[in-house]
């Protein structure tokens, strides 16, 4: 079926393996924010959904060198004060718990930068005064992740914690490694040579369960939502080396015949006990758990290995949608809960 160009178009009306293939312009994307003086001492990140994806994949490239959270949350923690950098981040600009947020961090003396494509907290952050960095309007915010990744590092270059000549190096060099790589998972690849859908066919009719170690996590997080999202399917994601600690037991109990699709996504920079314990996990499950099928980052860099399977993901999880027989695009039922939230 996905070599059928005919009910590509049927399912995926919105185009959204278009997007996905061309998201590597958006790490491009130019934004701008002045040289400021402040110097936190701690960092706090606040979104929700494919809002705040672009925080976890920060924890793995470029990192922090400071104390850094990110809250899904009506609240912040007690902690911020006047030392605290707070990135506020909704893609509509209308997401109730970042508003909420924003609002009560207005007392609290903490620097405040804003992200969205506009709605309320662009409102709002104008009428305060606070920085402000505005998105490309018209997505889904899951599919513009790279673009708040790339707001999120210029937040960063302004306030001194990277270098801006060295990050957009690297982030245009990782744009052109990815626009590369999408391409061998086209829909016009046949299946026979194109990964993304050999693994959605191996997914169908189960529920995908992703694990990663804590470079990649953030990767396995983002595969998560999008079979959440794009493919309307049910997932879970979990991180090594707690994976051995717990819920590598839960799976001892029972049949091998569970409707589940087991994924490790395993990078060259894992620790050598982490590659360890994948390889052993596996074994040691043997015959108690469908058996793992190992994705291997391709990359030269930690960001390019860290894009390079959140796309992989990104396309997989449409492909799913399609033999799901679903639109990728839309999130009615989330629409639908916002709108009965709101009276």
């Amino acid at each position: 079926m996905l070599d059928d160009q005919d009910y590509i178009k049927r399912f995926d009306s919105q185009n959204a393996l278009n997007v996905m293939l061309e998201q590597w312009r958006q790490l491009e994307y130019s934004f701008y924010l002045p040289h400021q003086d402040f110097k936190p001492k701690n960092i706090v990140f606040a979104g929700m959904g494919g809002s705040a994806l672009s925080a976890q994949l920060s924890l793995t490239w470029p990192g922090y060198n400071l104390p850094f959270e990110i809250v899904r949350d009506y609240k912040l923690p007690k902690y911020v004060d006047e030392g605290t950098l707070l990135i506020v981040s909704s893609y509509s600009g209308n997401t109730e718990e970042t508003i909420s947020i924003l609002q009560d961090a207005v007392s609290l003396g903490c620097v405040i930068v804003s992200i969205s494509s506009g709605g309320r907290m662009h409102e709002f952050s104008r009428e305060q005064g606070f920085l402000h960095l505005e998105l490309p309007s018209g997505m889904q915010p899951r599919h513009a992740v790279l673009y708040s990744l790339k707001a999120l590092v210029t937040v960063m270059e302004a306030f001194g914690l990277v270098s801006e000549t060295e990050a957009k190096k690297q982030l245009h060099q990782t744009s052109m490694f990815l626009k590369e790589s999408l391409a061998l998972w086209a829909p016009s690849v046949p299946t026979d040579q194109n990964l993304a859908k050999q693994l959605a066919n191996k997914m169908m009719g189960k529920t995908p369960i992703v694990y990663a170690s804590n470079i990649l996590f953030p990767a396995a997080y983002k595969w998560k939502i999008n079979f959440n999202e794009n493919s309307k399917n049910t997932s879970w994601c979990g991180q090594y080396s707690e994976f051995n600690h717990n819920e590598f037991l839960g799976w001892s109990s029972h049949p091998i015949e569970k409707p589940f699709a087991v994924v490790d996504l395993i990078s060259s920079f894992d620790h050598p006990q982490i590659k360890k314990r994948f390889e052993i996990s596996d074994r040691l499950l043997s015959g108690k758990r469908p058996k793992a099928m190992q994705i291997h980052a391709e990359g030269k860099d930690l960001l390019e290995q860290l894009l390079w399977t959140v796309a992989l993901g990104d396309m997989t999880s449409v492909y799913l949608a399609l033999l799901n027989g679903v639109n990728p695009t839309p999130v009615d039922l989330i629409e639908k809960l916002k709108l009965e939230l709101q009276g």
